[in-house]
């Protein structure tokens, strides 16, 4: 939520007149270094060269500043919300909880059903395709392979459509990056990336419900396992099917909005100086970011929080059942336990960056243990 207080009661207003030239010059640099690289502006203040800036973006960028005061800002935000924020916690739900069913089913029969004795350039493609349908296509796609795991009869099957499912689910963490920075403010970004990925927590939750209540199932024409891929699978496929329809691909293509809205909704992100749309491959911006530290210690970070659990994920039940001696049954429920444990840590973190706007020492807070 905005913290700017603006003194005119009116909803949105430019700047006043003694400000113009000063502020198309500002919010001309702005726009350019937003929109664009800034060598791809040639030219300078009233006589930008916007050649090269993106046509949609153009088409919905204002010359001149317009302040957004807090009550339009919080109705605009409800709007994308409504929008975006829910498609991603749902994707998110289901992209966690398939994942999951591997996990689930390992104790459900498939290692023997299958004759096993234990279960053994994304970011270029979405930059320049509308990301809506391509997230739409990738959660279609995966949920028709996460069916097709209820006819696998042996590891080979598996090995192709476990390969093909984190192909298609690997779309979905860089679509949403692309979509926090196109639809949300800098300081909304941190709780919205916490509320989707909040759903790792969720799906435990549910899926170890859920797989409770297939394990139940013992006779029929399929093996409980075989129902919980089917099942997964056929929602998943619907739920794409309605983000095709549901989510807008960027502000400037939303036929959902009114076209004052979609205006405000660009300017209202100009601040994050990130960029809304931007099809131009440029080798230099590559460089930028091999050569960066950050981007080390992010990949470092990522790599080293998600090894272990990868193991974990897949493995746990087993260990859980095997060697612990937990039946089937308890330790589905079990996995609930996980699921609350994990919205706390990731709600908790979420209240400490907001509080003390530390995300680095925040993030290692919870790393180093």
């Amino acid at each position: 939520m905005s913290s700017m207080e603006v003194p005119d009661p009116d909803m949105v207003r430019p700047m006043t007149p003694h400000q113009d030239d000063a502020s198309k010059r500002y919010s001309m640099a702005e726009v350019e270094r937003a929109q664009s690289a800034p060598e791809d502006i040639e030219g300078k203040g009233d006589h930008a060269d916007y050649s090269k800036v993106d046509k949609e973006v153009a088409k919905y960028s204002s010359a001149v500043r317009i302040e957004i005061s807090p009550e339009e800002n919080i109705r605009l935000r409800k709007l994308i919300d409504k929008r975006i924020l829910v498609v991603m916690i749902t994707t998110y739900f289901l992209q966690a909880i398939d994942k999951g069913t591997l996990s689930f089913s390992s104790i459900m029969g498939l290692p023997k059903d299958t004759g096993l004795l234990t279960p053994d350039g994304k970011n270029y493609i979405i930059a320049r395709v509308p990301v809506a349908k391509y997230l739409s296509f990738s959660i279609i796609a995966w949920g028709t392979v996460l069916a097709c795991h209820a006819a696998c009869k042996n590891f080979v099957g598996l090995v192709v459509v476990r390969t093909l499912l984190g192909l298609f689910e690997s779309a979905c963490q860089p679509a949403f990056v692309i979509l926090s920075a196109m639809w949300y403010r800098r300081e909304e970004q941190a709780s919205r990336v916490t509320y989707w990925y909040m759903m790792n927590g969720a799906q435990q939750i549910v899926g170890g419900l859920l797989a409770y209540c297939f394990t139940l199932i013992t006779d029929g024409p399929l093996k409980s396992w075989q129902w919980l891929f089917m099942a997964y699978g056929v929602i998943s496929v619907i739920f794409g099917v309605f983000v095709l329809w549901w989510m807008p691909d960027s502000p400037m293509r939303a036929k959902c909005f009114t076209e004052e809205d979609k205006r405000l909704m660009v300017e209202r992100v100009r601040d994050n100086q990130t960029g809304l749309q931007n099809r131009v491959f440029k080798k230099e911006q590559v460089w930028d970011a091999l050569t960066d530290p950050q981007t080390w210690c992010y990949a470092g970070i990522q790599f080293t929080t998600t090894l272990p659990t990868s193991g974990l994920g897949a493995f746990a039940n087993l260990i859980i059942s095997g060697s612990l001696g937990f039946s089937n049954l308890q330790t589905q429920l079990l996995a609930m336990v996980l699921g609350f444990y994990i919205i706390m840590v990731l709600l908790g973190s979420v209240w400490l960056v907001k509080k003390f706007n530390q995300n680095v020492l925040t993030m290692l807070g919870f790393v180093i243990p």
